[in-house]
This record gives structure tokens, C-alpha cells and sequence, in this order.
């Protein structure tokens, strides 16, 4: 999902900047173009792209799901996994 109050926009050119998340971990993205109508903060998104060594995700394309209901089980026991780390942290 796309991070709370984490998408930038560049004033310039069509460059955003933002962090998608697993609810315990994040992981910043650099995107160029223009991104699906869909696409917010808190919105599951699919993206495309290469992690560059310094850990950034550069997309090349950008999928919002339409559905934010629906998850992949594989990325629906991810977060849940991710989530029992979070609170197993703050015990």
C-alpha cells in the first residue's frame, strides 16, 4: 500500500516519490509518468521496476488495484505476518 503522507510530487517534471509499505516495513519508490486515477495514499498499488542498491524501487510502471478489498493471499499473509512482528516489537 501506498504510505500516508509519503507521495511528493515534483514541481518541474512528472517524477513522484513515495513509499509503499507492509504496515512494518517501507520501501521508497521513484516513478516518472503519470500515474493511474486510482492511485492515493493508503491505496494498494502494483508496480513494475528494478531496486537500485541504495534500496529505492525505480518504477516503470504504476497499476492501482481497483478493488481495495482484494489482496493477493500471498501479500494478504504477508501484511498479516507483518503486522504480529509490529506488535510482538511493542511487547
Amino acid at each position: 500500500m501506498v504510505r500516508t503522507g509519503s507521495v511528493k510530487r515534483s514541481n518541474t517534471n512528472l517524477e513522484v516519490v513515495f513509499e509503499v509499505t507492509d504496515t512494518a516495513k517501507s520501501v521508497p519508490v521513484s516513478y516518472t509518468g503519470i500515474l493511474p486515477d486510482l492511485f492515493r495514499e493508503g491505496q494498494g498499488i502494483v508496480a513494475q521496476g528494478k531496486l537500485r542498491a541504495d534500496g529505492t524501487f525505480v518504477a516503470s510502471e504504476v497499476l492501482a488495484k481497483h478493488d481495495e478489498n482484494y489482496m493477493p493471499p500471498e501479500a494478504a499473509e504477508a501484511v498479516k505476518n507483518a503486522q504480529k512482528m509490529k506488535a510482538t516489537l511493542k511487547e
